[in-house]
C-alpha cells in the first residue's frame, strides 16, 4: 500500500515482504518514475549509513608485543581521582624492558573499566573510562587519556616500587601492589 503523506510518499508493506534496504523491491505498480527516484534514494542513504558505521570503528591495526617470560607483572589496587569523583579498582600492570606495556583496571571479576596498551609510540585504550575507546599515535592522544598515558613512563622508570603516586593535571593515581 502507498499512502501519500505532506507531499513524501510511505511505503506501508509488512516486514515479510521487504527484509533490508539492499533485497527490498518496490511494487510493481511503481515501477515507472516514482520507483526509480525512490530505488535511486536508497543508493545514497545506504553509502552515508555504510561510511558512518565504518568510520566509527576505533578498531587498532598496530601491532603490540604479546607478554612474555621477561614481562614484569604486578597486581594490586588503584585509586584513580579527579575533583568530581574518586574510584577504587582492581589493577593489572605488565611490562617489558623494552618499554611494551599494559595496565587493565577492573571493578570485580569479569567488570572491564579499563584496558591499555602501549609501546613508545602507539596506544589502545578500550573500556567505560575510555568511553568510547581510542587507538592512534600517542603525541596524537585526546586530552582525556593522557594522564593515563603517563603512567607507563612512571612504571618503566620506577619499576619495583611497592607504591606509586602519579599526578597528571587534575587526575591523581595511586597503585599499591
Amino acid at each position: 500500500m502507498y499512502e501519500e503523506t505532506g507531499g513524501v510518499g510511505v511505503f506501508r508493506t509488512g516486514w515479510r515482504k521487504s527484509t533490508s534496504l539492499i533485497t527490498a523491491r518496490l511494487p510493481s505498480r511503481y515501477s515507472g518514475a516514482v520507483g526509480r527516484a525512490v530505488a535511486a534514494g536508497f543508493a545514497p542513504l545506504l553509502m552515508i549509513i555504510s561510511f558512518c558505521i565504518i568510520s566509527c570503528a576505533t578498531s587498532s591495526h598496530h601491532q603490540f608485543s604479546e607478554p612474555s617470560i621477561g614481562w614484569q607483572t604486578k597486581a594490586g589496587q588503584l585509586m584513580y581521582r579527579t575533583p568530581n569523583s574518586t574510584l577504587i579498582g582492581e589493577a593489572l600492570v605488565r611490562f617489558s624492558k623494552t618499554g611494551d606495556f599494559e595496565l587493565t583496571v577492573s571493578k570485580g571479576p569479569g567488570i572491564t573499566l579499563l584496558s591499555l596498551r602501549q609501546d613508545a609510540t602507539f596506544a589502545e585504550v578500550k573500556g567505560g573510562l575510555a568511553g568510547r575507546g581510542w587507538s592512534g599515535l600517542v603525541a596524537q592522544a585526546p586530552p582525556q587519556l593522557r594522564g593515563w598515558l603517563g603512567l607507563r613512563d612512571q612504571f618503566l622508570h620506577a619499576p619495583n616500587q611497592k607504591t606509586m603516586r602519579y599526578a597528571a593535571g587534575n587526575e591523581t593515581f595511586v597503585f599499591r601492589f
